[in-house]
């Protein structure tokens, strides 16, 4: 069983640049075909002030650290039994390209289901920029069977 000392955890602040090339990969591998995603001038005339980042982006940023499985070997997790349990966004402000965010996450929950065979973790994020403006917050449920 997952100790649930860690409810309250914060994992380490992480900035990463939000960079155009990123964009437009992610934007392709996704799917977007709103050409404010890949086209400078799309965007700059749908109102942004570079192309913005697609609605799940930020999680995806939010892995780009040395070790991304941090929390779950803190944890004792074995990654062979995690599952994608949930997650969700709310955007506050617009996240684009030469902004630099950072992330702040917070183990919020420890529960099971089933008698212990699914524990489940539940994290929540705060995303600011550049100009320490709240620009998002990130809800990930990852699930661990046994």
């Amino acid at each position: 069983m997952i100790d649930k000392r860690h409810i309250g955890m914060e994992l380490p602040k992480h900035s990463v640049d939000v960079e155009k090339g990123q964009l437009r990969f992610f934007a392709k591998a996704t799917g977007q075909d709103d050409p404010i995603y890949i086209d400078d001038q799309a965007a700059k005339a749908a109102g942004y002030r570079d192309l913005p980042a697609p609605p799940t982006f930020l999680f995806c940023l939010d892995m780009d650290v040395p070790d991304p499985f941090h929390l779950l070997k803190t944890l004792e997790v074995d990654l062979g039994k995690v599952l994608h349990g949930e997650q969700s966004f709310t955007y506050h402000k617009d996240v684009c390209a030469g902004d630099t965010v950072t992330f702040q996450t917070k183990v919020v929950d420890i529960f099971d289901k089933k008698g212990g065979e699914l524990e489940f973790i539940v994290q929540n994020t705060t995303v600011t920029n550049q100009n320490d403006d709240h620009v998002a917050d990130l809800r990930g449920v990852i699930v661990v069977r046994h």
